[in-house]
């Protein structure tokens, strides 16, 4: 099995290569045939990756301790599950899961344009198909995934006890998606510059391709902070870790991305802007690897480290200078047909928005790199913590989310004070009012009133009002002019207006996560307790009867669980069991957290040290409302896919039909009859 997954990769690489030089050839010479020979290629790469990663993973399954992977990264004490998820558990297997989502998602971009886009088509599969191919030649030459050991061992090493967890299971896979996904746009894109089709045709092409990688690297910072919360035992969701920010970088330049490209669609606008965009946050996946991969930078989340840094710089160093290239000589082409008629108006609005998010970016990209740069410069790591991410980012946050409910009010082109004033009134007297009020709950629920607090829920307010006009008011005229019901002229806006609409569900979603974010970081309380079995304490309003510790442990693990009953206020809000967990191979402890969740707070226990009498410490923290930032990435997830998803077509004479009859209805009313 082992030659016939090594074949299958060089097999891969070989057709990889030709992919690229065929289409390449094709599209210079205009020969269609050398053109079908590259998307040939394509898909016998897609075979042969296919092949090698169903070996990888049969090995894994079945425990093939002759190979150095399986032993490095599996054990048979391992469920089943983690067995499968060591794919991506280690630097081989990461690598070719990458390989694989990428020529799997370029076989859906072969069948959705054989007919379609065929000037872009040659450009797009060299651009991918190279891609493909310096993963692909990692492999081969650098890290073979099956590496045989010089005799076949009885067991092996295990997976990392931080990666045999659910959300493991599920945020690699998502965040590879989103980083991959990247790599078709950006291939659209290079295929536009190449040929010099600059109007809207990729960007209407890729315009699913951008959202579908954009939820999904959504997913995969959500799912990570869901698995940093129950499993890390620090109490929190996000510390701007390294990877971490790698994997924010994007997100924000790809939502940038979102937002400027309407400006391109409806005013050919932002051209160049646009362009960057794309290829700053593909760019930024490959950084983002690279930090994963290279162990230049120590975080917890690097669990593949090696020696591959230099290559992925050097490969982003080679699509930066040849994509810059392109776009300079594209410069002429990429000038915007129209300018900026007015700095209040909805055009604005989005490209204040574009500079807050890059802010963003590069303050995150700045703070994440600064201690390499010190270290090659003054031979001094320094250390930059979420102090300083927290004092930049956050209010430009603040004003991003400030601009999430401007930009809908505002009209195109040039608002007048009268429109300002008009659109404008409600909202902030909304937003008025709700500052208001929290002002008083906000000292009775926690004790204290937090400015910061204060101004995000206000701000919130006033954003979640204009994202209920938009609804309101949109079913409102669609039903006056149609006929329509309220409901049906509701869920027919939807449809008509998916990106629009599933925007808006989108904001709402972020807007209860910084809701979430902001409360359970000003309001967090933080408490250590010693106690015997039979003691008490209290945090805040609970009160914990500490019972003792037993013993469940099992082949796999050693498990030590407390139990502690929880009361609030006189009433018995059940049982918390935090555990602590020593893995037998590899030998290492683990924290198994326990947490009582409302959407008013957590609780929030972690079993810290403990001796032979059972006397016993917890670290224990009640975070405020951090159910918001888990039910707003609910939320942002049912938009993205409300704005992704095809609605069943209405047929016009249908739509005709119905309108016909709500007219007659009407007037039937009106009559008496």
């Amino acid at each position: 099995m082992t030659t016939l997954g090594n074949l299958a990769l060089v097999l891969a690489l070989v057709a990889a290569a030709w992919a690229v030089g065929a289409s390449v050839y094709g599209a210079l010479r205009r020969r269609t045939d050398f053109v079908a020979s590259g998307e040939h290629a394509a898909w016998a790469a897609y075979g042969s990756v296919i092949t090698a990663t169903a070996v990888l993973v049969h090995a894994l399954v079945t425990h093939d301790f002759s190979i150095k992977y399986v032993v490095n990264y599996s054990s048979t004490t391992l469920p089943l599950r983690y067995r499968v998820a060591a794919l991506w558990g280690g630097m081989e297997g990461s690598l070719l899961f990458w390989v694989f989502i990428l020529t799997t998602l370029f076989a859906v971009v072969l069948v959705q344009n054989r007919r379609r886009n065929r000037e872009l088509m040659p450009w797009v599969t060299a651009t991918v198909m190279t891609v493909a191919c310096f993963f692909l030649a990692l492999l081969v030459f650098m890290t073979p995934p099956f590496a045989l050991l010089p005799f076949a061992a009885t067991e092996g090493s295990d997976l990392n006890p931080l990666l045999q967890n659910y959300w493991m299971s599920i945020h690699p896979p998502s965040l590879y998606l989103g980083y991959v996904s990247w790599t078709i746009p950006f291939g659209f894109a290079i295929a536009a510059l190449a040929t010099g089709s600059l109007d809207d045709l990729w960007i209407r092409t890729t315009r699913r391709w951008v959202l579908m990688a954009w939820f999904f690297l959504s997913l995969g910072n959500l799912f990570g902070a869901r698995w940093a919360y129950e499993v890390l035992g620090w109490g929190g969701y996000w510390a701007w870790d390294p990877v971490e920010n790698a994997a924010f970088m994007p997100w924000l330049t790809g939502t940038a991305y979102l937002h400027s490209v309407m400006i391109q669609e409806r005013k050919d606008m932002l051209k160049a802007w646009n362009m960057s965009l794309i290829i700053l946050t593909f760019s930024l996946t490959i950084f983002g690897t690279f930090l994963t991969r290279s162990g230049v930078i120590s975080s917890v989340h690097s669990f593949t480290q090696s020696g591959l840094g230099p290559f992925f710089m050097g490969f982003l160093i080679v699509v930066i200078a040849i994509s810059s290239t392109l776009v300079f000589m594209r410069r002429e082409q990429l000038r915007p047909a129209n300018q900026l008629d007015s700095v209040i108006s909805r055009e604005s609005a989005f490209l204040f928005n574009n500079l807050l998010l890059v802010g963003i970016a590069f303050a995150t990209f700045w703070g994440t790199i600064f201690p390499v740069i010190s270290e090659w410069v003054r031979g001094v790591k320094i250390t930059v913590g979420p102090p300083f991410f927290n004092q930049v980012n956050a209010p430009l946050g603040v004003a991003l989310l400030l601009l999430m409910g401007i930009g809908p009010l505002i009209a195109w082109r040039r608002a007048t004070l009268a429109n300002l004033r008009s659109a404008f009134l409600a909202p902030v007297l909304f937003s008025l009012a709700t500052g208001l009020v929290a002002a008083f709950v906000l000292p009775a629920v926690y004790g204290s009133l937090s400015l910061s607090a204060l101004v995000v829920v206000s701000i919130a307010a006033f954003v979640l009002h204009t994202i209920a006009a938009e609804f309101h008011n949109g079913a409102r005229a669609r039903g006056r002019m149609v006929g329509e019901s309220y409901a049906a002229a509701l869920l027919n806006l939807i449809r008509k207006n998916q990106r629009r609409y599933g925007g808006y569900v989108v904001h709402l979603g972020v807007v209860l996560i910084f809701i979430g974010i902001t409360m359970s970081s000003v309001y967090r309380v933080e408490e250590m307790h010693s106690v015997a079995p039979g003691q008490s304490f209290t945090v805040g309003r609970y009160q914990l009867a500490y019972r003792g510790i037993e013993d469940a442990s099992d082949r796999h693990m050693m498990r030590l669980v407390a139990s502690l009953a929880v009361t609030a206020d006189g009433d018995e809000l059940g049982e918390l069991r935090p555990e602590k967990r020593f893995y037998r191979r590899p030998e290492q402890p683990a924290t198994e957290v326990a947490f009582r969740s409302t959407l008013r707070e957590d609780l929030y226990v972690i079993l810290g040290a403990a001796d032979d009498e059972q006397n016993a410490t917890f670290q224990v923290y009640v975070n405020p409302m951090v159910s918001w930032l888990w039910l707003g990435g609910v939320i942002l997830v049912l938009g993205t896919g409300l704005a992704i998803m095809p609605w069943p077509r209405v047929s016009r004479a249908r739509v005709l039909d119905s309108t016909r009859a709500a007219a007659e209805s009407s007037k039937g009313s009106e009559t008496g009859a």
